[in-house]
């Protein structure tokens, strides 16, 4: 607080009313996001070197001896089905290069499974549930879909909140002439200052990346990424609907028939092919996909029924090289070709920002600076958690106090409801606690204590 502000009497009581209402709203947003903070920065730390891990523990399904020649992706996938007695090919996925295996997802009565193939040899390297891979594993831990639909939707409010965090914590941070808490840290651990410094220090260095990793993450959200993907096709800004406009379709999205499909395509329909005469065959369309400059390591789904399309797709590192070609699969002619180059303006940059989410645009590079940025979200949750347990009264929550200034508090609350338009599931969250508030400090009860 300045010293002309506290000078001047109204002003001071209104700077000091705004302060506390962003302090009680950062707190709240902090008291619901945390938890589910950490797991998002533990599980996107490790999410980072996805590739390194496949690469060395599980090198030994992942990494294979160069050789000469591979052999046909038709009998890799045979012998991947043999390995699962009773199985179904799904999906075939080429060696990203040379040292790598090739992927095989076979379906189960039990669930379908991914096989690890030696291209050269033909020798199956291993097996795994599809919802067991590491890889698998942690994605879906980090956006709670490994717990069901619910949770999914507990990140996206999540997701909403912690822009909320980042925005009022900037507030709180600004200096007010203040000799510590802006770049140093007062104090030694066992005081609380040390512990708010560390948090608001922390907070504001990575305050920015925070935000983008937040902002960056929510298209992939089931509720406000699926509107937005669809909002952004509907005006010419996402994938180019017009591609599909001389093609029939199926009622199949590209993401229910692939392993790993982009954000851009995942909703655009599968087209369907023409019945007639013998199907090209797996070894065909994957020359094709090769033949016709699709990056290595793609994907390829097999037909589901006689209508049925080989879909090849590909999401590299390097998003100018993502495409997805649906092959009609007894002419093994394309139905549909779709480049990065044809994605709409809107689906160029959310894809930026998706990779350089993931680590993927400038190599280590990136996947440090994403680290750094995971690191710091555990630092300022652990130590906004020490520095709350050193302030709360006894037997308390220790909620910040409410303004004295009440309007000011309902003017900056109908802000933050505002912004709860824009990321609905976000909004309700902030909505439910609002009225829990409420009812806490206005009907008397053992809980206004607690609460206080």
């Amino acid at each position: 607080m300045t010293v002309s502000s506290m000078a001047s009497g109204k002003p001071y009581y209104l700077s000091l009313s705004l302060y506390r209402a962003i302090w009680r709203w950062h707190f709240f947003a902090g008291l619901l996001v945390i938890p589910f903070m950490l797991n998002l920065a533990i599980t996107g730390s490790l999410y980072l070197f996805k590739d390194e891990i496949d690469n060395t523990v599980f090198a030994y399904r992942n990494v294979v001896q160069p050789r000469s020649e591979s052999l046909a992706p038709s009998l890799l996938t045979d012998n991947a089905k043999a390995a699962v007695p009773g199985s179904k090919a799904l999906r075939y996925q080429s060696p990203g290069d040379p040292t790598q295996s090739a992927k095989v997802t076979v379906g189960t009565p039990d669930g379908n499974v991914l096989v690890f193939v030696d291209p050269y040899s033909g020798a199956v390297l291993g097996k795994v549930g599809e919802e067991e891979e590491f890889s698998w594993v942690v994605k879906n831990i980090h956006s709670l879909e490994y717990f069901g639909l619910a949770f999914n939707r507990i990140v996206e409010a999540v997701g909403g909140l912690a822009l909320v965090l980042v925005i009022t914590g900037f507030y709180l941070w600004w200096p007010r002439k203040q000799t510590g808490g802006v770049v140093t840290v007062r104090g030694t651990p066992d005081k609380r200052v040390f512990w708010r410094d560390l948090h608001a220090v922390t907070g504001a260095a990575a305050g920015a990346l925070i935000f983008f990793l937040a902002i960056s993450g929510m298209p992939w959200s089931g509720y406000w990424g699926d509107k937005l993907n669809t909002t952004l096709s509907g005006y010419g800004l996402g994938y180019p609907a017009q591609l599909w406009d001389d093609v029939p379709v199926s009622k199949l999205q590209t993401k229910q028939v692939l392993g790993n499909s982009g954000w851009t395509v995942e909703n655009a329909p599968v087209p369907v092919s023409t019945p007639g005469g013998t199907p090209v065959g797996l070894d065909r369309i994957v020359a094709s996909a090769a033949a016709a400059g699709m990056t290595s390591g793609f994907e390829v789904s097999l037909p589901a029924g006689m209508k049925g399309v080989y879909t090849a797709a590909v999401f590299p590192d390097d998003i100018a090289k993502q495409r997805t070609i649906h092959f009609d699969q007894y002419s093994g002619n394309p139905l549909v070709d779709l480049k990065f180059s044809d994605y709409g303006a809107g689906a160029k940059a959310i894809e930026f920002g998706i990779g350089v989410h993931q680590g993927q645009y400038w190599g280590l590079a990136n996947q440090l600076a994403m680290l750094a940025t995971c690191l710091a979200i555990i630092l300022a949750s652990v130590s906004a958690v020490v520095m709350w347990w050193k302030r709360r009264p006894s037997g308390r929550l220790g909620v910040p106090p409410m303004p004295q200034q009440k309007s000011v508090f309902v003017v900056f609350t109908l802000v933050i409801l505002v912004f709860g338009i824009a990321f609905p599931l976000s909004g309700f969250a902030i909505l439910g606690m609002l009225i829990l508030d409420q009812l806490i400090t206005r009907i008397p009860s053992p809980l206004q204590r607690v609460f206080s």
